[in-house]
């Protein structure tokens, strides 16, 4: 089954700003209402009765506890299905990360992406695997969950949170400024094509996912358009598009005028 794609950029950005207006209006109905019907943010997020948990964080949770905690388990389920099933579309349609990255980027008039990356800056692409297996490394060498304190997309909800009901801000926002510095400032998303244990972890699970963008070699006259538009770098047009990289941002399938990319369920 292919998946038309004339509006998908616009239907990604339009899911990005509904995530990230959740997380804001969230602390405003817990403070100020008093509705506690959704709480939490994307680390930890509980609809009524439904309790969803960021598959890194509770696997932090589980290495320093060394416990097996069923409600944990069970409300990493649905965002280890959908890692399965689509790869690291929480990275590319709803992470809030990608959501300020994007806002930077168009407060700054620049398309940034669309510049060549400097030499020096491209890494291996294995890096966001050993960022992954060094963050869990010193999870269990230090005995408390580190990616929890420090997870970027973390630090917007608890900031959000911390600012509505205390009206202050904590030092941990340092981190968020610096990550989103490195986005916006550095060709290509530095940090979330490379340095996100997170996007790793999710990229690991997804790596044969149903969802990915296929190439029609047949129709592809080597603009490379794709390949200029893509946040993370990849290739599209030589078929990166099912890589365990690819985030299915859907950037490139837009841009092909002559639709030699789409994307393809996979049903097997």
């Amino acid at each position: 089954m292919k998946i038309r794609q004339q509006h998908i950029n616009r239907w990604r950005l339009w899911v990005l700003s509904m995530a990230f207006l959740l997380l804001v209006l969230t602390p405003l109905l817990n403070y100020y209402l008093q509705v506690d019907f959704i709480q939490g943010w994307f680390q930890s997020l509980s609809i009524g009765e439904l309790w969803f948990v960021s598959p890194l964080e509770g696997l932090e949770r589980l290495l320093v506890s060394k416990e097996f905690y069923g409600p944990l388990l069970v409300g990493m389920l649905l965002p280890l299905l959908l890692a399965t099933l689509c790869g690291r579309v929480f990275c590319s349609w709803v992470c809030p990360i990608s959501f300020l990255s994007e806002c930077g980027e168009w407060l700054s008039k620049t398309v940034r992406r669309s510049k060549k990356m400097p030499q020096w800056l491209i890494l291996p692409r294995y890096t966001i695997w050993l960022a992954l297996a060094g963050e869990l490394l010193l999870t269990m060498l230090l005995g408390a969950p580190l990616f929890v304190f420090l997870s970027p997309p973390g630090i917007v909800g608890r900031e959000l949170m911390t600012l509505v009901f205390f009206q202050t801000l904590g030092l941990e926002i340092v981190v968020l400024i610096a990550v989103l510095a490195v986005n916006l400032l550095v060709t290509q998303r530095l940090y979330c094509r490379y340095l996100c244990p997170l996007g790793g972890l999710l990229a690991v699970v997804g790596r044969k996912r149903r969802l990915q963008v296929v190439v029609q070699h047949d129709q592809c006259v080597r603009c490379n358009q794709c390949q200029r538009v893509c946040p993370l770098g990849l290739a599209p047009q030589q078929g990166d598009g099912q890589s365990s990289q690819c985030w299915n941002c859907g950037m490139c399938v837009a841009k092909c005028q002559q639709q030699s990319l789409q994307f393809k369920w996979d049903k097997r």
